[in-house]
């Protein structure tokens, strides 16, 4: 089957690890370069980047989920915390102009992480 996924900025794979596991996701690639990230059918990548200031990040991706709210939950439960600023936030699901339901992840590295409910 034909997919893409993200690749995104780490400052640190071991802190990207460790924030990302709390949201379920496990290792299944890392060395020096390069760390990819699994959750169910969901991978990221991510790519060293130490001198990224996160407030100036502008890397982003989608997550299209079949239970938006199951993962949204994971996310509060691991303690990422409902707010319109700093990293890591969240904000809660909304059902956007274009039908679709996302709510927005920021990583502690200022990745926008989009988490789109799938359609019916």
């Amino acid at each position: 089957m034909d997919h893409a996924t993200p690749n995104l900025p780490s400052r640190d794979f071991e802190a990207t690890s460790q924030f990302y596991g709390k949201l379920g996701f496990s290792e299944s690639w890392r060395d020096r370069g390069w760390m990819i990230l699994k959750r169910d059918g969901a991978a990221l990548e991510f790519f060293p980047y130490p001198d990224l200031d996160p407030l100036e990040s502008s890397f982003g991706c989608c997550l299209r989920l079949d239970d938006l709210e199951s993962f949204y939950r994971t996310c509060r439960d691991a303690g990422v915390p409902e707010t319109s600023g700093g990293q890591p936030r969240l904000q809660l699901p909304r059902k956007e102009p274009s039908g679709l339901t996302i709510a927005y992840l920021v990583d502690p590295d200022g990745s926008l992480v989009r988490i789109v409910q799938n359609p019916a």
